[in-house]
């Protein structure tokens, strides 16, 4: 009776030592086809791009053995998302540096929800901006610093590059384009000034003017001080538009970040201050009729009143407790 009453027991216990196997070769199963399809896709373009169903699918659920790079945007026509073409053009080159490069792995695909195209992606994450970039882990949930800090840190490839590898631990060397356009301007400017100084090789006191120089290094003093070269090096949009309320903003809130449009504003108001000061230092200093004099001053005032005070206004914007204020006594 001992044997019969056994077999059963045994049955039972090989079929449930046999069930995790199973569905951890389902679990691989699942994997192997979420991958192969990634990766059909990555073959045939650098960005995939994902609606609700694809994203939930190959982005959300598991099992997941890489991690993916998702940029949320809104590139219709209708949402006029400057910043979000933009961003786009950066992703683009990334995703093509790592799409051709030699250390090309499954380990972290490229993706892009459009809000047109995602709305309901947009709502299950609470999102309420464009462009967003975000990282989604091969193994568990996004945490804060996989939410790549745009403000911040600007959408230039090289700048999500670095993003990238402190997440994944995946260098990806930004491969761009050629750009021939900056050294043909640079040739032409080279061009025109060896010209007028060929031409003008009998009589060189031009290069002795002294407002030539001062306008030189004031436009050069300008510009550095708007924040030209932050931009350059930081590379950030040019301006925010939330694609739901449509709201535009050209002066960033946070003091550690501006926008383009920003820095081109500064550099108007700076621009203003200095002629004001230019006016009223002419008024004082030269021997012009007295009626244009009185002119030249009332106008220099104004322009340091005015653009001083817009001035001081951005400054309130970004610093914000920014205690002083522009009176005139």
């Amino acid at each position: 009776m001992t044997g019969p009453r056994v077999l059963p027991v045994l049955l039972v216990v090989l079929v449930m030592c046999g069930m995790p196997s199973l569905g951890q070769k389902k679990k691989e199963m699942v994997l192997s086809e979420k991958v192969g399809q990634l990766m059909d896709w990555a073959s045939k373009r650098a960005v995939i791009r994902m609606n609700g169903d694809k994203f939930r699918r190959l982005v959300k659920a598991p099992p997941r053995n890489y991690s993916v790079i998702v940029m949320f945007t809104a590139l219709q026509a209708q949402r006029q998302c400057m910043v979000c073409k933009q961003a786009d053009e950066e992703y683009q080159i990334l995703a093509n540096s790592w799409r051709y490069s030699s250390a090309f792995t499954n380990r972290v695909f490229f993706a892009m929800v459009d809000f047109d195209e995602g709305t309901d992606v947009f709502q299950m994450l609470n999102m309420n901006s464009a462009p967003t970039f975000m990282h989604f882990p091969a193994k568990g949930k996004p945490k804060r610093v996989d939410t790549y800090e745009l403000q911040l840190r600007g959408f230039a490839a090289e700048q999500l590059a670095r993003w990238i590898a402190d997440r994944t631990d995946v260098h990806i060397r930004v491969m761009r384009p050629p750009n021939y356009a900056g050294p043909l301007m640079l040739g032409l400017l080279l061009a025109v000034i060896g010209g007028l100084v060929y031409l003008r090789r009998s009589n060189l006191e031009f290069l002795y003017n002294k407002t030539g120089w001062a306008l030189a290094a004031l436009c050069f003093v300008l510009a550095m001080t708007s924040g030209q070269m932050w931009n350059h090096i930081r590379g950030p949009p040019y301006a925010h538009k939330n694609p739901h309320s449509g709201q535009v903003n050209y002066i960033h809130g946070s003091s550690q970040a501006q926008f383009v449009a920003e820095t081109h504003i500064v550099l108007l108001f700076n621009g203003g201050v200095t002629l004001g000061m230019v006016l009223l230092h002419e008024a004082a200093t030269s021997n012009r009729d007295v009626g244009k004099r009185k002119i030249m001053c009332v106008a220099g005032i104004g322009l340091v009143v005015v653009f001083f005070s817009w001035l001081l206004s951005v400054f309130r914007s970004k610093y914000h407790g920014y205690p002083y204020s522009f009176l005139l006594s």
